[in-house]
């Protein structure tokens, strides 16, 4: 047996650790804490350590940043897990500490995920930090004005780190690529697929770099394209299909007769379906289905219904519960149609998947703490119930450099008509406001309003029989839409 385990080839170095950096002008990103006479390259070459919590999302460099200091101010580096350590551990990295410094040895305490530790265990290091036994540095993914004890946060300074954006990504990877597996060819697409999936994660990164270079091994594929990494790397979406085919075939005509507004023809898909055993809460959910999708916003009471027939259906049962069913069935048919929000939501949440973690501009954070006020959260916001018309006029609400992409288009159909107006002259303001310097242009690029939207006042316009009390979507004559 021997023989055989010493035959096995021994298990190699992760390539996020072997890509860790040796020196600070390695480290990729974080040019606003590391760039010439920023807080930390000033503090690295004022080779004076001193007590910090290192903020940011996961696989931006906080382990390496600790790594380096040690190396830089010739300290011993002691490192704890929350997740793992205990009082035991705390004691142990202070007992140690000790040691080095009757040797003549400063001490360098990293703290990962340190908001997992509870109060007690946090006040642990208060003493030693004081009294300078230890240069105490923490690393944190939550908000540390929440997570870290005040006492704590008051003796380190807090440095916000952040994502790594697309081009210390790109650089990343050709270090890696040719680190790891540089006979392995890259398409475009692929490099960029993968920094995707990455999301400004370093260490996510490499790891994504070895599971393709296995999966490309194991499939013999040089050089790899985006649609193998999608393959290798994607979840199962893949739904279980527990109904024939003629289950599903017959569920897709009944929302396609719904969508296509015929309230016999939906009627009848949904009696054949009930009549073959068809379990009446999936076909209430379905309906619910098509309230969103295919009617949305032209008429909001859609929704209210379908969800009100599958409670009623649960509190009466059958027969008496397929009647309400029954009806919200023929209102959605009679129902004026839109996709506009459908289609929003679904441009939205495929821009989001491909797209980084863009920060959140300061102006709209909320700054509950002194630290979050002093690091400008929520300067600069405008209240918009403190403006006229109750909108601040040429406000941006994107991340920066983000344009206003016009995901919502909406129709001239029912409420979503007057919606349509509303935005209209919402843009119109926003238009006025940047004439005269209260907003950005980048304001004037919003959304175009439906090429129809403006002729719904015209009187030539035609309307089918029974079409204007779903299109007012109003209940009663004076009920008003959103203002």
């Amino acid at each position: 047996m021997s023989d055989l385990f010493e035959a096995l080839d021994p298990p190699q170095v992760p390539l996020a650790e072997r890509m860790r950096p040796k020196t600070l002008d390695e480290v990729a990103g974080q040019a606003h804490l590391l760039g010439p006479g920023k807080p930390l390259r000033l503090a690295f070459e004022s080779r004076r350590p001193h007590s910090m919590i290192l903020w940011g999302p996961p696989g931006v460099g906080k382990t390496t940043l600790a790594r380096l200091m040690a190396r830089g101010f010739d300290a011993d580096f002691t490192a704890l897990s929350a997740v793992f350590s205990g009082v035991k551990e705390i004691r142990e990295a202070i007992q140690q500490a000790q040691a080095a410094k009757a040797r003549g040895r400063h001490t360098i305490l990293f703290v990962d995920e340190v908001h997992r530790f509870n109060k007690a265990q946090q006040d642990a290091f208060l003493p030693f930090v004081e009294q300078g036994l230890v240069t105490f540095i923490g690393a944190t993914t939550e908000n540390p004005s929440f997570e870290v004890n005040s006492a704590l946060l008051s003796r380190a300074a807090v440095y916000v780190l952040e994502s790594l954006d697309a081009a210390a990504m790109t650089q990343l990877f050709e270090r890696a690529h040719a680190i790891a597996c540089p006979a392995l060819g890259f398409e475009a697409d692929a490099r960029e697929r993968l920094i995707g999936f990455a999301d400004g994660d370093a260490r996510r990164l490499m790891n994504l770099i070895e599971q393709i270079q296995v999966a490309a091994e194991t499939a013999k594929v040089n050089p790899v394209g985006a649609a193998f990494v999608d393959q290798a790397l994607s979840r199962n979406l893949r739904r279980f299909d527990k109904g024939g085919e003629a289950f599903y075939d017959q569920i897709s005509a009944l929302h396609k007769s719904v969508r296509g507004s015929d309230p016999d023809a939906s009627l009848y898909w949904l009696c054949r379906m009930l009549d073959g055993g068809a379990d009446p809460l999936y076909l209430g959910r379905r309906l619910v289905r098509m309230a969103v999708e295919d009617i949305g916003l032209a008429d909001p009471r859609a929704l209210d219904m379908a969800l009100n027939a599958c409670a009623t259906y649960e509190r009466l049962g059958s027969p008496e519960g397929e009647l309400a069913l029954a009806q919200v069935t023929i209102f959605l048919a009679c129902a004026a149609k839109s996709n506009a929000a459908y289609q929003a939501y679904n441009a939205a949440r495929a821009f989001v998947a491909s797209d980084g973690s863009r920060p959140v501009p300061l102006h709209l954070r909320n700054a509950p703490t002194k630290l979050m006020k002093a690091l400008d959260y929520g300067k600069a916001y405008r209240y918009a119930h403190d403006e006229p018309e109750a909108y601040a006029a040429g406000e941006n609400y994107f991340p920066e450099g983000m344009k206003p992409p016009g995901w919502y288009r909406p129709t001239p159909r029912g409420m979503e008509g007057r919606i349509a107006e509303k935005l209209s002259h919402l843009r119109m303001l926003d238009r006025e406001a940047a004439r005269h310097g209260r907003g950005g242009s980048e304001q004037d690029a919003r959304l175009p309003v439906h090429d129809g939207a403006a002729s719904r006042q015209d009187p030539a316009i035609k309307r089918t029989p029974g079409e204007e009390s779903f299109n007012t979507g109003r209940l009663n004559a004076g009920e008003d839409g959103p203002s």
